[in-house]
């Protein structure tokens, strides 16, 4: 088990527990707004936030107009769910490699490679999949305003509205970003293990 006494297989192990942590926090997700007396009917509605967040409701009548608002954002929360199982099981991969072939994984120069541009590709998932969930993120928070709201639904004295806490999706982009440091710090752990580097060590190191 050298390979897990040195950083590369050190921040492995690291990538697979916080990629768990950051598509866990997003698909468990849940949370309700309520709204009460808001229209002429007095009545109490509740419409659920969850993955994939598709939100979009009707939520008051003013005069003869229905008030709508809507947040699909799906797209973003499925890729960065997406971005998380893929790293998973990548790790989980690349974990038995280390673990059991590693002298073949030194040995093959392309082994490596293949290594070290993947990790790449998951790093720009990461970064890109946290950007644009931050942005759903708020997207659902704006829609769900419960000052836009009652203004949306005239202002009414009697309207309540209130909406359950998104802490936990704040929690799953601080995994989300926390995740792209640690594939884009581990890309120089792997790129010395590469016939890139390899080489060029090779070329400055002094004839014997």
């Amino acid at each position: 088990l050298a390979p897990f006494q040195e950083p590369r297989g050190v921040m492995r192990i690291l990538q697979f527990i916080f990629a768990i942590c950051a598509f866990a926090t997003t698909v468990n997700f849940s949370t309700t707004l309520t709204m009460q007396n808001c229209d002429l009917k007095n009545e109490t509605r509740s419409f659920d936030l969850e993955y994939p967040f598709r939100f979009a409701a009707t939520l008051c009548r003013v005069g003869d107009t229905d008030k709508s608002v809507s947040a699909i954002v799906s797209s973003d929360a499925q890729f960065f769910v997406a971005t998380g199982v893929l790293s998973l099981l990548y790790c989980i991969f690349i974990i038995v490699v280390y673990a059991f072939i590693d002298e073949l994984y030194k040995s093959k120069t392309e082994i490596p490679l293949a290594d070290f541009m993947l990790t790449t590709v998951l790093a720009v998932f990461w970064l890109s999949g946290s950007a644009a969930w931050a942005n759903g993120t708020n997207a659902l928070k704006s829609v769900t305003d419960p000052t836009d709201i009652r203004t949306l639904c005239g202002n009414l004295n009697s309207c309540m509205v209130t909406v359950g806490s998104f802490s936990r999706l704040n929690i799953s982009l601080i995994f989300g970003f926390l995740n792209f440091f640690l594939w884009a710090s581990d890309l120089w752990f792997l790129y010395k293990e590469t016939i890139w580097f390899q080489s060029r060590q090779a070329a400055t190191s002094p004839g014997v």
